[in-house]
């Protein structure tokens, strides 16, 4: 079963591989923060619709949430932004190999010590030299 969701991940990268060039092209037109949020309000709209045929959740219950966890939508307004500015100046391929070392980064060091409330992964040498091997690539592939 696991491989369905290691699948669908792909499918997400996909997606957001896809929405990297469709965005920093309606960046070139419209603007960098205009077209982020016209991003934003799109799947804004697109989710609420989603939410009212299938949401099984409630969605009031954000007010029991710590609020340290509504931060998500400040994030993914902040990457939608950056992909809009960076994309056309350095490319889809620079832009995700710059986005992928940031987040294998950060995700390292929140499973390592378990942060946010998740659970420990520690880091090890195999994982250690992946990260320093992903790094190598990426200073590899931006080399003219």
């Amino acid at each position: 079963m696991k491989w369905m969701y290691l699948l669908m991940s792909i499918v997400g990268g996909i997606a957001i591989g896809i929405q990297a060039i469709v965005n920093g092209g309606l960046g070139k037109k419209v603007g960098t923060i205009e077209a982020s949020f016209i991003s934003f309000l799109i799947g804004t709209i697109a989710l609420f619709i989603t939410m009212l045929f299938f949401g099984k959740g409630n969605f009031f219950a954000f007010n029991d949430v710590p609020k340290w966890q509504l931060i998500g939508g400040l994030l993914g307004a902040f990457y939608v932004f950056i992909m809009v500015m960076t994309v056309p100046k350095i490319g889809v391929t620079a832009a995700f190999f710059s986005i992928i070392a940031g987040q294998i980064l950060i995700a390292v060091i929140i499973d390592h010590f378990g942060l946010f409330g998740g659970q420990t992964y520690p880091l090890n040498i195999r994982k250690a030299l992946a990260i320093l091997l992903m790094f190598g690539s990426m200073y590899l592939f931006n080399q003219k």
